[in-house]
């Protein structure tokens, strides 16, 4: 059997495009790209919804917190050999009222199930936290602005520290996807990586996991 990675994300998971509104092709999608590096051992899972929270439950849209569907997800594509998160983009929204801090202690509660989940190879989990790119200053310029709020930027940029902290803590590997990508974000909504960074992260993912699986 080949070695399972689930990918677990929000819209930049999913393959956002802000230049388009669309979605990013499987040439070009950091999951897909992955997927070829690694060969033909593994299946890449791809799991990203845009959206998508550590665990804070959104009023406006349901179904975002990542914490309800991480069970059924895992048990779908279960035996598991890597679980790779990459969250806390969409907890920055001023909406939900939370500090870096909190929202690493959100990503604790999305790494404490996932390893009492039965779904692991060998009954032994394996998570890759992974900090998203940070999000650019300039977004409050932009029309996300106005349903992402204030403060997102900074809170962004947080991220790194905390979820290192909680990684290390947790047993859990850990890379900054901002160490991997040369390019910002794109200069649309600057918060979705762009076909480039999809191809870095890929790169720097698929170089990291061949010494962790």
């Amino acid at each position: 059997m080949k070695k399972h990675i689930v990918c677990y994300g929000d819209s930049n998971t999913h393959g956002y495009c802000a230049e388009t509104g669309g979605r990013f092709s499987e040439d070009e999608r950091w999951t897909c790209l992955l997927q070829t590096y690694l060969g033909d051992g593994f299946l890449v899972l791809e799991e990203g919804l845009s959206g998508r929270t550590t665990c804070f439950d959104d009023p406006i849209h349901e179904g975002l917190s990542g914490l309800d569907y991480l069970y059924p997800c895992l048990m779908t594509h279960e035996p598991v050999d890597l679980l790779i998160i990459m969250l806390g983009t969409n907890d920055t929204k001023e909406r939900f009222g939370v500090s870096p801090a909190c929202i690493a202690l959100g990503l604790k509660r999305l790494i404490a199930k996932a390893q009492a989940t039965d779904c692991w190879q060998n009954q032994k989990p394996n998570i890759l936290v992974v900090t998203p790119q940070n999000i650019g200053k300039q977004y409050i310029e932009t029309d996300v602005a106005s349903t992402m709020g204030k403060g997102c930027s900074e809170k962004s940029e947080g991220l790194a520290k905390e979820f290192r902290l909680m990684a290390s803590s947790m047993g859990c590997h850990y890379l900054d996807a901002n160490e991997l990508l040369s390019a910002g974000p794109n200069k649309v909504d600057f918060m979705h990586l762009t076909e480039s960074g999809h191809g870095q992260l890929a790169a720097g993912l698929a170089n990291y996991i061949l010494g962790i699986i």
